[in-house]
């Protein structure tokens, strides 16, 4: 996790001041995960910092129509950063915003906000804290004569490979120790079973705190990157025939006396909140999947055969379900959701997770009984006895769980929800009418 800090407004002061800060982005996320920021002059410091920071809200995706496109970023003051590299004029600083309306009231469809939202309720239901955990893997292609990204990896390595074959060992201990200064404690960093592939994992942080890492992490990354010649892609599958890349999330949720899903004398050291959390995970498995999963290239991983879990299940013991229960245990007792990709918004991933759990502990959600053998090799019978359902095979499969699924609308908002459901069904539409290569090679010359 990056290091969370309570400055103060003078505090920023004196560290623009001794830093010779000159720039600042100031950082916030549209409905689909893209980062967006607002650059500004340190002059406008002080505009920053008492609220008065004004932008078009019209021009962002899921935000608001142009007659009411007036919007204001509020900082975060504890998410003030400055980045390790600068320019010949003096450092640039970051900080994370909120949205809110010209009335000073948060904006709704603001995703950052929509996750404090549901974090409230989850306070209001007793809980202190939701940890989140995430395990991000992307790829590195080498980049063309021009800049633009080719299709042509950048190693030949595989799990845990080591130079020669990892050829982004360099550029990945570059972003580790780039992330390590701006405040992360990462705690693992490898090659993937893929060519090209990477994971860096970070410490756990609590859930607003993670979402804004996440996104930082992908931006250090894509930066990193190119300064070997390389471009990152959070890309899902952007190859066939190797694993795509996925965003493993582990959670867990704690109250005042600390990890709520721990229970030493409970079945698998599980307290009965945890298995009601469990239980709310997997009713609503098949409609969060349109927002942890959110493009039309996310369902090319879903499939068997590339270690992308399937099928709606759990196990305390094996990694073929799409829930599993990591060994630790005490205050690391944790669920891990394996399904979520790296193309998800993570404020939304997250709210629609939460919200699953809170709906599985309000209504007592007992899960079905684990699976300890590989799913993969059931045939449909086992499987239907053993009431396991497939993950939706399509992002249209996937909207339309999410489309019948109220606890889903608790959890976006009904803003959020609708236009989500909106673009996403536009961009599926998009994505049926054009004909691929595959197509043409298929049947051109056959029919």
């Amino acid at each position: 996790m990056a290091t969370k800090h309570d400055y103060t407004k003078d505090d920023i002061r004196k560290m623009v001041k001794d830093e010779d800060v000159k720039f600042l982005r100031l950082m916030f996320t549209d409905l689909f995960g893209t980062i967006k920021n607002v650059e500004i002059p340190i002059g406008q410091l002080d505009k920053l910092l008492d609220n008065k920071l004004m932008f078009d809200g019209s021009s962002i995706e899921g935000f608001v129509r142009i007659e009411e496109s007036d919007m204001y970023l509020y900082p975060d003051l504890s998410t003030w950063m400055i980045f390790p590299w600068s320019t010949d004029r003096g450092k640039i600083a970051r900080v994370i915003c909120e949205v809110y309306t010209p009335d000073g009231k948060p904006f709704e469809a603001d995703p950052r906000n929509n996750l404090i939202r549901v974090l409230g309720d989850m306070r209001k239901a007793g809980f202190t804290s939701f940890n989140i955990g995430p395990e991000p893997e992307f790829f590195l292609f080498k980049m063309g004569e021009n800049g633009e990204p080719t299709l042509h990896l950048n190693d030949k390595g595989s799990y845990f490979d080591m130079a020669p074959m990892d050829l982004g060992e360099n550029c990945r201990r570059e972003i580790v120790l780039t992330l390590e200064e701006m405040g992360f404690d990462v705690e693992a960093a490898h090659h993937e079973v893929a060519p090209g592939q990477h994971e860096i994992d970070f410490k756990y942080a609590d859930a607003l705190a993670a979402a804004d890492n996440i996104q930082t992490f992908k931006l250090v990354v894509k930066t990193v990157a190119r300064k070997y010649g390389l471009y990152a892609t959070f890309m899902p599958k952007p190859l066939s025939g190797i694993n795509g890349s996925g965003m493993h999330i582990n959670m867990s949720l704690f109250n005042d006396s600390g990890n709520t899903f721990y229970d030493k004398d409970g079945e698998l050291e599980l307290s009965q909140e945890a298995y009601y959390f469990l239980g709310g995970l997997l009713k609503h498995a098949r409609s969060f999947t349109a927002v942890c999963n959110p493009i039309v290239n996310s369902y090319k991983r879903l499939v068997p055969g590339y270690e992308a879990p399937v099928y709606v299940a759990w196990s305390g013991s094996n990694r073929s379900p799409l829930i599993r229960i990591p060994s630790a245990r005490g205050n690391s007792t944790r669920l891990e959701l394996r399904s979520v990709d790296p193309a998800a918004n993570p404020y939304l991933a997250i709210a629609t997770v939460l919200e699953a759990g809170l709906d599985g502990l309000r209504n007592k959600i007992q899960p079905e009984d684990s699976v300890d053998r590989n799913i993969y090799r059931m045939n449909t019978d086992e499987l239907a006895k053993s009431h396991i359902q497939n993950l939706p095979d399509t992002l249209h499969n996937a909207l339309k769980d999410l489309s019948a699924d109220e606890t889903m609308e608790k959890a976006l908002g009904e803003r959020l929800y609708h236009s989500f459901i909106e673009a996403k069904n536009l961009e599926y539409d998009s994505y049926r009418t054009q004909v691929s290569g595959w197509e043409r090679d298929q049947y051109l010359e056959k029919y």
